[in-house]
């Protein structure tokens, strides 16, 4: 028979082997946050010489503008989105997500971050599946079963093209007073802003 010192030195080893092989069965680190570099520069923010509650007028106007819908609209920050049908059985929405900040202790400059959602859906088949109660034959109940069309999101994608961003940059400047006032007809060189391309966006 062991003596007891000898047994808690067999619990201890027994330990020590399950903890090691449990590191060395552990999953890698999700490539996607490997490969976030956190840069310095950013194309998702643009500096005004104004403030920031008229950085995100300016940002709401430039939205309306290109037929963009305002889910919700602050001094700080604006959401909006838009529908895309690019082929009959497939429906993008893109929504803008903009916070406007004041750079800084000046109330007369403004940082404008800026970042964008694609998601897809396609049309798929769905089975439902439900019940008909016949009442001549009592409570007897035959299944019946249907194929019907519906939308399915198939992908959620954060908008990584720079010339997508640079694009809303480009109008909303136009948006933007440096006597923080917003023209009330606003401006005929002020364009919609157009839609990724295909196959442009990575996910983040």
């Amino acid at each position: 028979m062991r003596s007891s010192g000898q047994f808690v030195r067999f619990l201890l080893g027994a330990s020590s082997v399950l903890w090691l092989s449990a590191c060395g069965t552990s999953a890698p680190a999700p490539v996607v946050l490997t490969s976030e570099a956190f840069p310095q520069e950013s194309q998702y923010s643009h500096d005004f010489p104004v403030s920031a509650s008229a950085t995100c007028e300016a940002a709401r106007r430039a939205l309306l503008n290109s037929g963009y819908i305002i889910d919700k609209a602050k001094p700080e920050f604006v959401d909006g989105r838009k529908s895309f049908q690019p082929t009959p059985e497939t429906h993008v929405e893109v929504e803008f997500h903009i916070v406007c900040a004041a750079f800084g202790k000046q109330d007369h400059r403004a940082v404008a971050f800026v970042s964008a959602v694609q998601e897809r859906y396609a049309l798929k088949k769905i089975s439902t599946a439900a019940s008909l109660g016949v009442g001549t034959l009592g409570a007897l109940s035959l299944p019946v079963s249907s194929t019907d069309d519906a939308l399915v999101k198939v992908a959620s994608e954060t908008v990584t093209d720079k010339s997508f961003y640079d694009r809303f940059f480009d109008l909303l400047t136009l948006y933007v007073n440096p006597d923080q006032e917003i023209p009330k007809g606003g401006y005929e060189d002020a364009g919609p802003v157009p839609p990724p391309k295909p196959g442009s966006l990575h996910v983040e």
